[in-house]
């Protein structure tokens, strides 16, 4: 009778507190047959024998299911099955396909489309590595029986046998997993990904050439491979590699819960003329409230950007208005959203709008040709809640010269003088991103309060007039001041395409040289900012992840994403009262 006690095992696990240990949450997309939906155990197995707690998804196209699903998991397994109707990825179907499943396709594309979008790592196998590959713009072979010297895909075998063998790409996540270019895996698939498109590459292949695996090219957690690892004891190491990933992305969503995250940098009203829209995910901006959701992100600092070109315009000095406009369409973003989005003027209003579950805009000026020489337009911007002016930008202007520049006044002018000591007054940041270095030099010595540079990275490691020296981080940092790492790949290499290890190879070197207390991030998203790994505000979560990979403190993470930032802005604002 001892194995009916059930109540005995109910009290031990209450025997000691806590009664349980927190661990990530796996989802695994189930398939649908002719008795509803099922899965086979070996998927579920696996992610308990890796450490994961595993959640079995029906095959739903319910949108509200999808979503509310994707936000309680930590991972997402997408499992075996049947084939994809071709319709899905505007092909006919071939002769030599087989059975489709109609139930579980709509709900597998949107589901891995939302969960790609929100960062969620994913582990597709045999027909999940087909769906990711679908459903991220690559292409699959509806039937591989053509190819020529095919070696036999569907086996005969038990499915715990190894059938064939691949060679995977030594510069591939399936690499690292394992530490070897040959391994030995099973198959029962006709069908197989045919390329991967942009998001996608292939890292993995049969002697044949058939596609075995493949894996993100934006520094993603996303692996699909052809094989059913969940049968083999040689696949465990691939469901570690996930129940791992899945960890720290919960840990990832934790810091975000309590951490305020902040972007100083982004240009999006440039695109206020193209008929965004903030409210939806548009694709013609970075920025938008479903991408910040996405991303967890709390807040952006938004600039009305004056082009250089404007500066006196057939003789009409009216950039203060060209400013105002832009402040005024953010202000008409926020009164259509505002169940969900704020203005911020102070760091006070930006903790409190988090407390409130309210994302958070700052308005920003980038060129103070935005003044139109007239030093009373600081206190109007002031009054508008404007928290910093970046002093010029890629040209000189009568405030200061650039780091593109000609050197017109050898600094700053006599009348960017007047216009640092308004800014101290009003208690507006002055933002030396963009200036020349003597510019930097004469504005850090003229300033009463500490200054920021809103969106620069190392020259040490990107030599570019746009970044800053050591001297220039250590000579900021001494003077209270912070720098933010920005996500534009000119800054960042100087040949090549940079990734999000750039930038936070740029963030480590600023540490080092200035100090934690020192550094931020400002993105420069639809200025020309975004790399792979951090593209847009979607990704933001990902910058958290490189953090607690690199194991940094929740306290220097906070720091890091905007606390640096606020207590300058705290100072500066609390200077003049």
């Amino acid at each position: 009778m001892k194995k009916y006690n059930w109540k005995t095992t109910l009290n031990n696990i209450y025997a000691s507190f806590p009664e349980y240990t927190r661990k990530p949450i796996v989802g695994i997309m189930s398939n649908y047959g002719d008795k509803g939906c099922e899965l086979s155990p070996a998927y579920y197995k696996s992610v308990i024998r890796a450490g994961g707690i595993p959640v079995v998804i029906p095959p739903c196209d319910d949108t509200d299911v999808i979503i509310n699903t994707l936000e309680s998991i930590d991972a997402l397994v997408v499992s075996g099955g049947a084939d994809l109707n071709p319709l899905f990825v505007g092909e006919e179907p071939s002769p030599l396909l087989h059975g489709i499943n109609s139930e579980r396709d709509l709900s597998e594309l949107l589901t891995i489309s939302l969960a790609y979008n929100r960062q969620i790592p994913m582990l597709g196998i045999c027909r999940g590595c087909q769906m990711i590959a679908a459903a991220l713009g690559g292409s699959l072979l509806q039937d591989i029986g053509n190819i020529e010297n095919v070696i036999k895909h569907s086996q005969d075998l038990a499915r715990d046998c190894e059938s064939h063998t691949i060679t995977i790409d030594k510069n591939s996540i399936l690499y690292n997993i394992y530490k070897e270019e040959k391994l030995f895996v099973n198959s029962f698939h006709h069908q197989a990904v045919k390329d991967g498109g942009e998001k996608l590459r292939i890292v993995a292949e049969a002697a044949d050439g058939v596609v075995e695996a493949i894996e993100s090219t934006e520094c993603k957690q996303i692996l699909g491979v052809q094989w059913h690892p969940e049968c083999l004891e040689s696949g465990k190491p691939i469901f570690d590699w996930l129940v791992e990933q899945a960890s720290l992305f919960r840990r990832a969503k934790d810091v975000h819960a309590s951490t305020l995250t902040l972007d100083t940098h982004c240009d999006t009203p440039m695109f206020f003329s193209q008929d965004i829209n903030f409210g939806k995910r548009d694709d013609k901006i970075l920025v938008d409230l479903e991408k910040m959701t996405e991303g967890r992100q709390d807040a952006t600092i938004m600039v009305a950007y004056i082009p250089q070109t404007r500066d006196n315009v057939n003789g009409v000095r009216d950039n203060r208005v060209f400013a105002d406009e832009k402040f005024d369409e953010i202000e008409r973003i926020q009164r259509e959203n505002s169940n969900y989005l704020r203005i911020a003027r102070t760091p006070a209003e930006l903790y409190q709008n988090k407390k409130d579950g309210m994302k958070s805009i700052m308005f920003g000026i980038e060129n103070g040709i935005a003044l139109d020489g007239n030093i009373d337009n600081v206190k109007h911007f002031a009054d508008r809640g404007v928290v910093y002016m970046t002093l010029c930008h890629n040209g000189d202007n009568d405030i200061c010269d650039s780091a593109r520049g000609t050197q017109t006044h050898n600094g700053v002018s006599d009348f960017g003088v007047k216009v640092i000591t308004e800014l101290n007054n009003n208690g507006i940041m002055v933002d030396l991103s963009h200036a020349a270095e003597k510019s930097f030099y004469d504005a850090l010595e003229l300033s009463r309060t500490p200054i920021v540079c809103s969106h620069s990275s190392v020259r040490t490691l990107c030599d570019h007039p746009r970044n800053l020296t050591d001297d220039q981080m250590r000579a900021l940092a001494q003077r209270g001041g912070v720098m933010q790492v920005t996500a534009y790949h000119g800054f960042l290499v100087k040949d090549g395409e940079a990734t999000i290890r750039n930038l936070i190879e740029h963030l480590e070197y600023a540490i080092k040289v200035m100090g934690i207390e020192h550094v931020g991030l400002g993105t420069d998203f639809d200025g020309d900012g975004g790399v792979p790994g951090l593209a847009n505000s979607a990704e933001m979560i990902n910058f958290t992840r490189q953090l607690l990979m690199k194991k940094y403190s929740l306290e220097d993470i906070d720091m890091i994403w905007g606390g640096n930032f606020l207590r300058v802005m705290l100072e500066v604002q609390c200077a003049n009262k």
